[in-house]
């Protein structure tokens, strides 16, 4: 991970959310939970796109945008999976690596 671009990071982070998610048939999954995992791809694809445009940005001015979108973002992605994970289809040591994940990324977004 060290070296990654922040893009390449999220990335990275989908793939391990997704590798997770990918253990249960979302489909046949109660209402609430299938909401909170499609919610969760959202913010996702949400926070990588606010991240692809603060590494594009034109001005500092841009770039400060686009870093408070995509933190806010990640909020949503950290608030999301501990909702998710009281269902159980997080468990506790993910919702510590992926919380720590994010919080890298946050860090990085200045």
């Amino acid at each position: 991970m060290a070296g990654d671009s922040l893009f390449e990071q999220v990335k990275q982070l989908e793939r391990q959310i997704g590798g997770i998610l990918s253990a249960y048939d979302v489909a046949e999954l109660p209402t609430v939970q299938r909401d909170l995992a499609a919610a969760l791809k959202n913010q996702l694809i949400d926070a990588r796109l606010s991240v692809r445009d603060y590494e594009y940005a034109g001005t500092r001015i841009d770039q400060l945008a686009a870093a408070k979108e995509a933190k806010d973002f990640f909020r949503q992605v950290q608030d999301t999976i501990v909702k998710v994970s009281q269902f159980g289809l997080f468990g506790a040591v993910d919702v510590a690596q992926l919380s720590a994940r994010i919080e890298l990324i946050i860090s990085q977004l200045a």
